[in-house]
């Protein structure tokens, strides 16, 4: 039992750790403590003894944090198709979590946790390779705002996501699609932030620092010459197009102050000796790394391999691509080359090409007794065969297409064009109040969609018109000025409500517009997929032509 007087001197002490047998210290009285409080922690460490001044008891009190065990699941999508990925990787990920939240008794961040990504769970359905990590978080941590990832690897790799789960407020997601670099190649740890966006004034504290550092790597300091893995968006003139030796391809330099626009990404190659001004050409043309085709694209894309597989491909293939004058002869012909498949030609069965770039491209048939092949089938034709002809994907194109960049919000009617009309014939559009709210089917009138900024338009009218004449010079050509109207629907999809064609006087000729609507009237029906299909072209056209060459357009109907 504990020594009364003992226990009399050691007031301040409620409650000691419970030792298996009883110990001897100072005076060498025997005594065993007490019960431990069922307040303190488990985790609780505590220290007991003496002090040899007074004889009386101190418990000092080491309290370990409470900690959460976190599991990291990394996702890696492989390079290349391959059986054997898996036995590529070799070598570890580093990560480093980072706290959102700064030291409330410091004031500066806070430590990271650090962990190793060694283990591979396999592959996924799609092919991807994934890592697993187990991380100890302690309470005070607070929230995850960015993870630092370094790689083991030998080779570069495509990190496509980050999952940490197993926090106390759910599963936390990253979302990379980038490339690592080993660090052999590049000692600079990668900065992934989690899927959640802030504004500047709004950034938290923890996360400040590395958001200017990850922009200052952006953005590069216009220094030395650019690598295959840099990532850097360092802009300059177009100054490399020439061949200034040859004073025949000599060419002027495009950009500058006065005309900022077409720019390059900046590469710091040294300049010509022919003429300072220009740059020495080179035959590989710098990309940031996350924005350059990815291996198996770049061999579909291939020039020299596409030709010589497609060349010897079929007869009817190679027409098609040759002579613009032919074409598949029916709907049917082109289902043909995604059902029955088409037999490989027997100067392609031992070419190695074949065996590299074409499985990539076409999929195997063996079943047949044959070595026959076909394209893949596109999702979307294994939905609807029919997609591509609906007023829907007309609809969603518009800004999943390949340019959601010109867009905008109606803002008023009548539509106007501000060309030349001495030139270009009367500027108002056919496009009437009356019809669109015909279109709309009497949910609301013009004035109200308006008002609640439901009506969009693509419009290159005036884009167009002043090329109509020249471009009907050449042969089995057309083109028209066009515009599109859409309707925002309650769902927020949208819904093509009518397309406008004008051509201005031409040979003679007074100046043509005519509107196009959806209609079920089967002649009618037929002119508003050409119309779609005629808008959707220069759609396209617009996009490599101009939406390229300004790289700070950004999406108008986003901004309204």
């Amino acid at each position: 039992m504990l020594n009364p007087q003992v226990h009399h001197q050691s007031q301040s002490i409620r409650t000691l750790c419970p030792l298996p047998k009883p110990f001897l210290r100072g005076n060498g009285q025997a005594f065993r403590p007490a019960q431990l409080n069922p307040s303190f922690k488990k985790a609780s460490k505590i220290g007991v003894g003496f002090s040899p001044s007074n004889n009386s008891i101190k418990a000092i009190f080491n309290l370990t944090e409470k900690s959460t065990k976190v599991k990291a699941v990394i996702t890696v999508k492989p390079i290349i198709p391959d059986p054997l990925a898996l036995s590529s990787l070799v070598g570890a990920l580093g990560l480093e979590l980072v706290s959102a939240e700064l030291d409330p008794k410091t004031g500066e961040e806070k430590p990271t946790i650090k962990g190793l990504a060694l283990g591979v769970l396999g592959k996924d359905d799609d092919g991807n390779i994934k890592y697993k990590a187990e991380l100890k978080i302690p309470a005070s941590f607070g929230d995850v705002g960015a993870i630092l990832v370094e790689s083991d690897q030998l080779t570069e790799m495509y990190l496509q996501d980050i999952v940490l789960d197993g926090l106390p407020n759910g599963p936390v997601n990253l979302t990379c699609d980038s490339w690592i670099q080993p660090k052999i190649v590049d000692k600079q740890k990668r900065i992934f932030f989690t899927n959640k966006s802030y504004l500047p004034s709004q950034t938290p504290n923890g996360l400040k620092r590395l958001r200017a550092e990850e922009l200052n790597n952006l953005q590069g300091d216009g220094q030395g010459e650019r690598k295959r893995h840099e990532r850097i968006y360092d802009y300059d003139v177009y100054n490399d197009l020439a061949l200034p030796e040859i004073k025949e391809l000599a060419r002027p330099v495009l950009g500058g102050e006065e005309h900022p626009y077409p720019r390059r990404c900046r590469t710091g190659r040294p300049k010509s000796f022919a003429d300072p001004a220009s740059e020495s050409r080179s035959v590989s043309i710098y990309v940031p790394r996350d924005e350059a085709f990815a291996d198996i694209k770049l061999g579909q894309f291939s020039a020299s391999s596409l030709y010589s597989g497609l060349h010897a491909l079929v007869p009817f293939l190679e027409a098609i691509l040759i002579d613009k004058d032919l074409g598949f002869s029916s709907l049917s012909d082109i289902d043909k080359v995604f059902n029955e498949g088409i037999e490989l030609p027997p100067e392609l069965k031992d070419q190695p090409l074949w065996q590299k770039i074409l499985p990539i491209l076409f999929k195997t048939v063996s079943n047949t007794g044959k070595e026959v092949f076909r394209f893949d089938t596109p999702e979307t034709v294994d939905r609807d065969k029919f997609f591509w002809i609906r007023n829907e994907e007309f609809g969603r194109e518009t800004l999943a297409g390949l340019n959601p960049y010109s867009i905008k919000l109606l803002s008023q009617l009548p539509l106007k064009s501000t060309l030349d009309p001495e030139i270009y014939g009367p500027p108002e559009s056919a496009i009437t109040t009356e019809l669109i709210e015909q279109e709309i089917g009497g949910l609301m009138t013009v004035n109200e969609a308006i008002k609640q900024k439901k009506l969009f338009i693509i419009d290159y009218h005036d884009a167009l018109l002043p090329y109509v004449g020249k471009l009907r010079q050449i042969e089995g050509s057309t083109l028209y000025g066009s515009r599109a109207l859409f309707f925002l629907n309650p769902d927020g999809t949208l819904r093509p409500l009518a397309i406008e064609l004008t051509r201005p006087p031409l040979d003679g000729k007074p100046q043509w517009k005519q509107v196009f609507t959806p209609s079920r009237h089967s002649t009618d029906s037929w002119l508003w997929t050409l119309a779609k299909a005629h808008f959707l072209v220069h759609d396209t056209g617009y996009h490599q032509l101009i939406s390229h060459c300004q790289p700070e357009t950004q999406c108008n109907a986003s901004n309204q």
